[in-house]
């Protein structure tokens, strides 16, 4: 796969890093020729000039590439890239990092940003997701806005423990990707039973993650009871009280209800 990396600092010579390792071809394009002998990186192509010119983007023959990171400390130098590179090249796919959390809403399709990368936030995802158990937390929003990653830790005392994963009724637009275990990554089946500490990930709708949320927490698990239980404490005919339904059972009804350098490329 061929990538185009812009702004050769020290995220987009990071990332250059982890894709040589994986033997993708790569292409780093800066502004300050002096970056490419202190990088480090062997193995990458070298562009010297200004990626927001059309000529640069040119001799980087931006049209064979698959992926075009724009990485730079300048969001408008990246959002400028992302666009060129969609409109101009037809580039597949483009990658935006975004360095300050209030230019977010500037980094979707229409700037021909396809994944925006908002590293502020990302940051304080992974801070509430070690502290946050038994709250949903968002990781990355994906796909310009629509659709997020999102994990979940379950609590020791949640609800959901001893239930499949098909025993429970999820939202529509949410789906459960994997299941995190002891460190160890579990694709999900309809057969893997939930433990308490197990860290799910779905991939939802922003509009599906408060139906997500709600299903997930401890007090939903206390709305069910209510709706049954005159049913199972009349008595039968013979006058002993009916016996009550097992508790997954009961469940399975319940959930079935409603970095900082400056611009270098």
């Amino acid at each position: 796969m061929k990538v185009v990396i812009v702004g050769a600092g020290s995220v987009g010579s990071s990332i250059a890093r982890e894709l040589l390792a994986h033997k993708h071809e790569i292409l780093l394009i800066d502004l300050k020729p002096e970056v490419i002998g202190r990088s480090g990186l062997r193995g990458a192509h070298w562009l010297v000039g200004d990626a927001c010119e059309l000529s640069t983007l040119q001799d980087a023959k931006l049209d064979d590439a698959d992926v075009v990171v724009s990485a730079t400390g300048d969001d408008k130098v990246n959002l400028v890239v992302s666009l060129l590179a969609k409109t101009e090249f037809g580039v597949g796919r483009t990658v935006g990092r975004v360095n300050n959390p209030k230019n977010d809403w500037m980094f979707n399709d229409s700037w021909g940003v396809d994944v925006a990368v908002n590293t502020p936030q990302l940051m304080t995802a992974l801070v509430e997701e070690a502290v946050e158990i038994g709250d949903l937390v968002r990781l990355l929003t994906l796909q310009t806005g629509v659709s997020s990653l999102v994990e979940f830790t379950v609590p020791h005392d949640s609800h959901a423990i001893g239930l499949t994963v098909g025993d429970i009724d999820w939202p529509e637009d949410s789906t459960l990707v994997a299941i995190l275990r002891d460190q160890a990554p579990i694709t999900p089946s309809r057969d893997d039973v939930i433990d308490g500490g197990d860290e799910l990930f779905f991939v939802t709708t922003i509009a599906a993650e408060d139906q997500l949320r709600e299903l997930l927490s401890p007090g939903s698990s206390e709305e069910s009871g209510s709706g049954e239980g005159s049913g199972s404490a009349e008595a039968s005919a013979d006058g002993a009280a009916e016996a009550p339904l097992p508790a997954a059972v009961q469940q399975t009804r319940l959930d079935q209800s409603p970095e900082d350098d400056g611009f270098d490329g």
